[in-house]
């Protein structure tokens, strides 16, 4: 039998609602981050198949259990890649419940990494992600790739800082080289470009840090998939999993032993993650070094501060804490419609 297959707008309540019902009788929910959701109908319009998109992620995809066995899941999948592929977007990634990866991988997803009776992490391209490990190879100097002490760094910098500087210099300081990954996806309140200039500006100085894009494979706790995970920590622990699988299969490609982070006084996610690291990198070789954050006034310096400054409109603080490099670009007219946004924007603190 045919079914039909529709976009469902952000403004058709009653169909996000049967949607949102359907999640919850199939034993999922609606994840927070989506900006695509298609609903498949029968002939009576109820909505009998779902899934969505969020960037190049393919989420929250879900048959009735009336309806299984007819080949649907396979019919929704085939049109959210359609999406993807008209949007431009060729290189798609999922998470999924550990018993739907060999349903997947018959539709030629292939596994990067798993959580065993959890989680698997899948991509739509056979050696995606050994791609992503040869091109960071392929980013560093032979004579560098050699070099006895090895970091990384993983940052976002929403904006960049005087604290994600001193924390690099001291990475820098300290080791003959420094792998600095920075956050790919575009879901901050500076887009991916602005933040990679920013960075490249504050670390201009430093000739033994290597800057990588994250690419897909290192996410923010902020958007990592949520709907099919019971509560708030299980999520937690399950991204923390995931990332540091990703990030020990990336650290034995370039050598990487140590691991650099800032403590975290004020995020409750940050601190959990930060535990993780410490009792996860050591049995794969790999140290991790807490770093306190550089301070001002008795302040820790963060980006978080940075945005409340910006939103208060106290140009004087913000001086204090970033790299003129930063501050020049705040003061352009580049960064009017970024700081329109941030000071319109009812919450500008991570969690």
């Amino acid at each position: 039998m045919n079914y039909s297959i529709g976009k469902i707008l952000p403004t058709d309540t009653a169909s996000l609602s049967a949607i949102d019902q359907l999640l919850i009788d199939e034993g999922i929910r609606r994840d927070r981050h989506l900006d695509y959701t298609c609903a498949m109908f029968d002939d009576e319009m109820n909505i009998i198949a779902t899934g969505s998109c969020y960037n190049n992620t393919l989420r929250c995809l879900t048959v009735s259990h009336e309806h299984q066995g007819e080949g649907l899941m396979n019919q929704i999948v085939t049109h959210l890649i359609n999406i993807q592929m008209e949007q431009g977007n060729n290189h798609l990634f999922l998470y999924t419940k550990y018993c739907s990866a060999k349903f997947f991988s018959s539709l030629g997803f292939q596994e990067i990494v798993r959580i065993p009776n959890q989680i698997v992490f899948m991509e739509n391209k056979r050696n995606g992600f050994q791609h992503y490990l040869t091109k960071l190879q392929s980013a560093v100097k032979k004579t560098q790739s050699l070099s006895p002490k090895i970091a990384a760094l993983v940052m976002n910098c929403n904006p960049f800082t005087l604290g994600h500087q001193y924390l690099i210099e001291k990475a820098a300081a300290e080791n003959d080289l420094v792998h600095l990954f920075m956050l790919s996806e575009d879901c901050s309140f500076f887009p991916y470009e602005v933040r990679k200039k920013l960075i490249q500006a504050g670390i201009a100085h430093l000739s033994n840090v290597v800057l990588h894009d994250s690419d897909s494979y290192i996410i923010s706790q902020a958007t990592f998939p949520s709907y099919f995970q019971k509560d708030e920590d299980a999520v937690i622990q399950s991204h923390i999993t995931i990332d540091l699988q990703i990030f020990t299969r990336i650290a034995a490609t370039l050598g990487i032993q140590r691991r650099y982070v800032g403590d975290e006084p004020f995020s409750h996610v940050t601190q959990i993650y930060n535990q993780a690291m410490q009792q996860k990198l050591p049995e794969h070789g790999i140290e991790c070094i807490i770093v306190n954050r550089k301070t001002i006034d008795g302040r820790a310096i963060s980006a978080s501060n940075v945005r409340q400054a910006i939103q208060q409109k106290n140009w004087s603080l913000i001086k204090s804490l970033v790299p003129q490099s930063t501050f020049d670009f705040l003061m352009s007219d580049k960064a009017t419609p970024i700081i329109k946004k941030i000071q319109q924007s009812k919450e500008v603190t991570h969690y």
